[in-house]
């Protein structure tokens, strides 16, 4: 390959392209070539792309209801799809067939993963159980309980002994497949646990959560080793180097770089990728996919020109010897994975089986289900290309992925790219290639004239923040007398639905969220009034969980129902997520209670208290029963959004 005229950009699109007729819905890059993609949408299809070429290579057809997620075979000889209605699909991609049809769970499917060694496949869902199936038998044979909601993530360890599961009941379990028991559960997240990452050489696993960090755990001592700080958005996609020496996080619009032996941060690019899908390495060059409605887009991170040493203080990449810190690689901290020497002595995987094989479809039923399976080649040369060379005998030296051409550096293009992904409270030099706040400039400034730099070019939004503000401190002065349900009812009267957000974020806490309901309180003391007896009570105060507890009572709900009503239908993601968790705390808290006094019981006298509980039941029934149709018309959305409706139309039909 040529080298360039001139500079070459760090981080560039690669290709974006329409790739269903529905909604993309999931994706996944094969981690061994970093060259083959496979997208699932809403159109209940599977299709294969080449990186960096436009044309589908092949679409796999088969499921009825849409592509929750899917995964590559380390070989990438098979793959397999996962759906809304909880089946598996396996692909042969060099026979192009398909290869097995698996059913057995009872909600959708949210993760998968092919063990590294055996004929087997793991698959999680929305139902909590994790499943291992054994392909060449065609069934399940194992399934491990204990999470409490949805799986959303698992990884066979590099030697194949392990397997990790992570959820949105933010624990991390850790199980030995031969043992078929449970060796630790990690509980330090304070939120869903999107995804995990086994270290590929080290007895060391990572975790990104919405709480917006990333922990490392020692899995020999089962603790957890170091966190970074957090990030502006949750983490949803991670990646070891290769080499084990750093961890590569596609966060909104910007790559970071991390180690984990002191946690430092040695490296933050901006990538305009949006919400990063999936990440893979290959040549030296970091491959990220991230998808949007019906459109795929693949960018490319020139890792030769990443600084994985050092660390970033306040956006400057610091010098290892500033800090007297060791240079750590990691070879000799921990124990590392014992793999087989070839891939001929393959180990026999020994899997502690179930007394039968649950899930197993019947022969004719699952003939039936192959018949309805296609796999249809759109792309006979590129087919042949990636596929029919693994049955060619091996090149001497074998056949070389040459890096994809970086473009040459546009410094007006890239000024935009830094802007898009500028946090509000900093301000970035044009033409940058790395972040890197103007402290000294505003160093020089005093605090007013600071605040008034930031400021310029923002009016509406300083009108806005003034409101807000305004709104705040009177729904404070109400909270601080204890009443809140008066504090409810007047956030109501202000038909403002970013202060009903914010209330119920707070009184939605989970009581062992400790840090976070402190950290809450604190902000709150801060930005409205530190001297709040109200304020320095609850900061005080070691009854934590009959503090949260007191806040949900039965009066709230019919004050908060018709405001639920308006969450679940805005366009803001974050008001539908609160929406739909003040429905689900409200379902579980007061649905038995409620069904319990529709009917009022008979009693000799007169009891006002239990009429009153009778009226307040009867309405907040009614209220919910007006949700139904929000409920039904959104549990088909795909993802994880979907996913909320869908239990929450389960939570409905128990308390009918």
């Amino acid at each position: 390959m040529a080298a360039s005229a001139g500079p070459t950009k760090i981080t560039w699109k690669l290709q974006e392209f329409v790739a269903h007729s529905g909604n993309v819905t999931c994706l996944m890059l094969g981690k061994n070539s970093g060259r083959l993609l496979a997208t699932g949408g809403e159109d209940c299809r599977v299709n294969l792309w080449s990186v960096s070429k436009p044309n589908c290579i092949m679409s796999l057809t088969g499921h009825n209801t849409p592509v929750e997620c899917i995964q590559f075979k380390d070989s990438e000889e098979l793959v397999v799809a996962g759906s809304q209605s909880g089946s598996l699909r396996i692909w042969d991609l060099e026979a192009a067939k398909i290869l097995r049809t698996l059913s057995g769970h009872k909600a959708n499917i949210c993760s998968l993963d092919f063990h590294p060694f055996g004929e087997f496949v793991a698959s999680g869902s929305m139902d909590t159980n994790v499943k291992l199936w054994d392909i060449r038998r065609k069934g399940c044979v194992m399934t491990y309980k204990g999470h409490t909601n949805a799986v959303r993530c698992l990884r066979f360890s590099p030697d194949g002994r392990w397997i990790a599961a992570a959820g949105d009941d933010s624990t991390i379990k850790l199980w030995d497949l031969s043992a078929a028991k449970i060796l630790t559960e990690f509980t330090d997240h304070t939120g869903p646990v999107n995804t995990v990452e086994f270290h590929p050489n080290e007895y060391l696993l990572a975790s990104g959560s919405s709480d917006r960090t990333i922990k490392f755990w020692d899995l020999e001592k089962f603790k957890m080793v170091s966190c970074t700080e957090v990030e502006s958005t949750p983490v949803r996609c991670i990646l070891f180097n290769p080499d084990g020496d750093c961890l590569y996080s596609g966060s909104q619009d910007s790559l970071h770089v991390y180690g984990w032996e002191p946690p430092r941060c040695f490296d933050i690019l901006p990538v305009n990728w949006g919400r990063a899908a999936d990440l893979a390495i290959c040549s030296n060059q970091l491959i990220g996919a991230s998808f949007s409605q019906v459109t795929v887009s693949t960018f490319v991170v020139d890792l030769n020109r990443v600084k994985k040493t050092g660390s970033i203080v306040q956006g400057v990449v610091e010098d290892e010897k500033l800090f007297n810190l060791p240079v750590t690689k990691g070879a000799a901290i921990r124990r590392n994975y014992e793999r087989p020497l070839t891939t001929c002595s393959r180990p026999q995987s020994k899997v502690k089986e179930e007394p039968e094989s649950e899930g197993r479809i019947p022969s004719g039923e699952e003939e039936k289900d192959d018949k309805e399976s296609t796999a249809e080649i759109r792309n006979p040369e590129e087919y042949k290309e990636i596929f029919q060379p693994q049955k060619a005998i091996a090149r001497t030296p074998p056949r070389r992925t040459d890096p994809f051409p970086a473009p040459p550096e546009d410094d007006t293009i890239l000024a935009k790219e830094v802007e898009k992904v500028t946090a509000p409270t900093e301000m970035y030099s044009p033409g940058v290639k790395r972040l890197q706040p103007q402290n000294n400039k505003l160093a020089d400034l005093s605090d007013e004239d600071a605040v008034s730099q930031i400021r310029k070019g923002h009016d509406t939004m300083c009108v806005v923040l003034t409101s807000r503000f305004k709104n705040l401190d009177t729904v404070r002065a109400v909270w601080t007398t204890g009443d809140v349900k008066t504090t409810i009812d007047s956030a109501v009267t202000m038909n403002d639905l970013a202060i009903i957000v914010d209330i119920l974020n707070i009184i939605n806490l989970k009581p062992h969220a400790r840090k976070i309901c402190r950290l809450t309180i604190d902000l709150l003391g801060q930005v409205m009034d530190a001297s709040s007896v109200a304020i320095k009570s609850w900061s005080g105060t070691r009854s934590w969980r009959l503090w949260l507890r007191a806040l949900w009572k039965l009066d709230l709900c019919p004050s908060i129902i018709p405001q639920i009503d308006k969450l679940l239908q805005s366009k803001y993601e974050s008001y539908v997520q609160t929406g739909c968790t003040s429905l689900k705390l409200i379902l579980q808290r007061f649905g038995p209670l409620m069904a319990d006094n529709l009917v009022p019981s008979p009693s000799i006298g007169v009891d006002i208290t239990r009429e009153e509980r009778h009226q307040k039941c009867k309405l907040c029934y009614k209220q919910l029963k007006n949700l139904l149709p929000i409920l039904q018309n959104k549990a088909g959305i795909p993802g994880r959004q979907g996913s909320a409706f869908r239990e929450l139309q389960l939570l409905m039909a128990a308390f009918e």
